[in-house]
């Protein structure tokens, strides 16, 4: 089964060892049915909340959602060379400081793929409820304090949607864009197609942009605007991330790398402007993997290719502070 794809800007959606939480936890598989099928994915808690009906002490727990096309509940992707675990990493450094998370393959991603659902009819308001399913399950959950979503990615204006239906404690956007989808897309692909190619690409997306499918796609664009993906690019250009992060009213941090190849620190700040109670934390040297690469172009490619690298502990800082402050 082919895997939904939406934007090559989610595709990339001494070796240091990974990070290990000091503290101890619980890994458990979770599932969720949802819209006619089952999503699976990862619970990780503090070994002292792992028991459900224990009258112990509860813990704030994060839903995190990763980046598009198909990015599973680790942050890896099967268009990539090799796994970088980034996800999981960060899910293990917040459990070292003793906060849950759950993460989980998207519908039709790894174990979540069902014969109920196609590409054709997957849309971005699918992955929004599907989120806001997740979250509404663990508010009901004992053992957790506070519920948290953390995007990645594409998965940054997903969970802006999702943290305002859900009406989450705190909403994090990692590495997600402050402008529209078309004009990342126009600024990524510019440098590599030819001025025909480019011109054929400007049709489609105005195409899409207007509701309609495009037809005639140039075999060198059909990965990207293949028929069966087009009604989900159609749906996610309906949605614009700065008025989705305009629109919340919970506590808002913003993350954002100086050495990330697909989304800018001008996209974080103009979240950030959109967003003006919001914390903004630009991290100096980390990348689209949340791996610390600086200006060292070999750390940049082996981050692509392997999960021999951390997550930046700036990160997990950050990430960490605000869900335990709130």
């Amino acid at each position: 089964m082919r895997c939904l794809l939406a934007v090559p800007l989610l595709l990339f959606c001494a070796v240091v060892r990974a990070v290990v939480p000091a503290a101890d936890f619980v890994t458990r598989e979770v599932t969720l049915d949802v819209g006619g099928g089952t999503l699976r994915g990862t619970e990780l808690a503090p070994a002292a909340v792992a028991a459900a009906g224990k009258e112990l002490a509860r813990v704030p727990v994060v839903v995190l959602h990763p980046g598009s096309g198909p990015t599973d509940r680790n942050g890896n992707s099967v268009a990539l060379p090799g796994a970088n675990d980034s996800l999981k990493m960060l899910a293990e450094g917040l459990a070292a400081r003793g906060i849950a998370s759950v993460r989980y393959d998207k519908r039709l991603i790894a174990a979540s793929v069902s014969p109920q659902w196609t590409e054709a009819d997957v849309r971005f308001d699918d992955y929004i409820n599907d989120a806001v399913a997740w979250i509404r399950q663990l508010k009901t959950d004992p053992r957790f304090s506070k519920v948290v979503m953390v995007g990645h990615s594409e998965g940054a204006q997903i969970a802006a949607g999702a943290c305002r239906r859900g009406a989450t404690d705190g909403c994090v956007e990692i590495a997600g864009i402050g402008r529209s989808v078309d004009q990342v897309l126009d600024e990524q692909l510019k440098p590599h197609l030819s001025p025909e190619l480019f011109a054929q690409h400007r049709r489609i997306v105005t195409s899409l942009k207007e509701g309609k499918l495009a037809d005639a796609v140039p075999p060198e664009l059909m990965m990207l605007y293949r028929p069966s993906v087009q009604p989900y690019l159609i749906s996610s250009l309906r949605h614009d991330p700065l008025a989705a992060i305009a629109a919340l009213t919970m506590p808002v941090l913003i993350v954002q790398g100086t050495s990330d190849l697909q989304v800018k620190v001008a996209d974080a700040q103009a979240l950030a402007r959109a967003q003006p109670s919001a914390r903004l934390v630009i991290v100096d040297g980390m990348n689209h993997l949340l791996k610390m690469v600086g200006d060292d172009q070999a750390l940049q490619v082996a981050s692509y290719r392997s999960n021999a690298l951390p997550v930046a502990p700036q990160l997990l800082d950050a990430v960490a502070g605000f869900v335990q402050g709130l």
